[in-house]
């Protein structure tokens, strides 16, 4: 397995270092296909942050944690990769070598949406309220490629590949990245999807809806 690690906000150490590759070559006993792995270790507001990404064939498996440790921020990440993993260890195997052809295949390869993390100052509050330990702001997630406003704060933005993959595979794959949505072009309905994680436990999905009028004059 490839091996990278990132250090942010403080100096790299080897001890860290090793710790981590150890933790993630774990999971070769789990996976047929581990390619590649890379780690990010920062360090925000006094939080030791461990954000742990492996590419095992198609498949992308994350997990992400923080605590006032660095390496028990490392081990709660990989619990949650290892955790799925075993969820879904036969139907990795399953799906290990099993190309899909698609006629927008070249299409959705080159196709990215940008998922951004960002603060949205409250106008409501008062002036002199915030300090600079707590600001008051609002946590907002995006999935928009359009700008986002001058007045908030990116905390942080990543791109995401949109893959074609059926509903089914989209679940597996969101549940895989420990995500609570995920993009994707869904191969039954030839259309761009979000599915995502309700509050009562069950899945949603977000499609484009083609107004009866303009399927009508189209003729689909």
């Amino acid at each position: 397995m490839q091996f990278n690690i990132t250090f942010r906000q403080f100096g790299a150490s080897d001890s860290l270092k090793e710790y981590a590759r150890e933790k993630v070559e774990r999971v070769n006993k789990l996976l047929d296909r581990a390619g590649e792995a890379h780690v990010v270790l920062s360090l925000e507001r006094h939080l030791h942050h461990a954000d742990i990404t492996i590419h095992s064939g198609a498949w992308v498996l994350r997990g992400r944690d923080k605590s006032d440790d660095m390496y028990a921020s490392i081990d709660l990440a990989m619990d949650k990769i290892e955790r799925q993993l075993r969820r879904y260890r036969d139907k990795l195997k399953t799906h290990h070598g099993r190309e899909r052809v698609h006629h927008r295949q070249d299409l959705v390869n080159h196709l990215k949406v940008r998922h951004a993390v960002f603060e949205v100052p409250d106008a409501e509050e008062p002036a002199a309220k915030p300090t600079p330990e707590a600001p008051v702001a609002k946590v907002v997630e995006s999935a928009a490629s359009t700008p986002i406003s001058a007045a908030t704060r990116v905390v942080r933005a990543t791109q995401l590949t949109v893959k074609p993959l059926s509903v089914d595979e989209a679940v597996m794959q969101m549940n895989l990245m420990n995500n609570d949505f995920y993009v994707f072009h869904n191969v039954e309905s030839d259309a761009l999807g979000i599915i995502y994680r309700r509050k009562d436990g069950q899945y949603g999905l977000i499609e484009p809806h083609e107004p009866p009028a303009m399927a009508a004059a189209t003729g689909t």
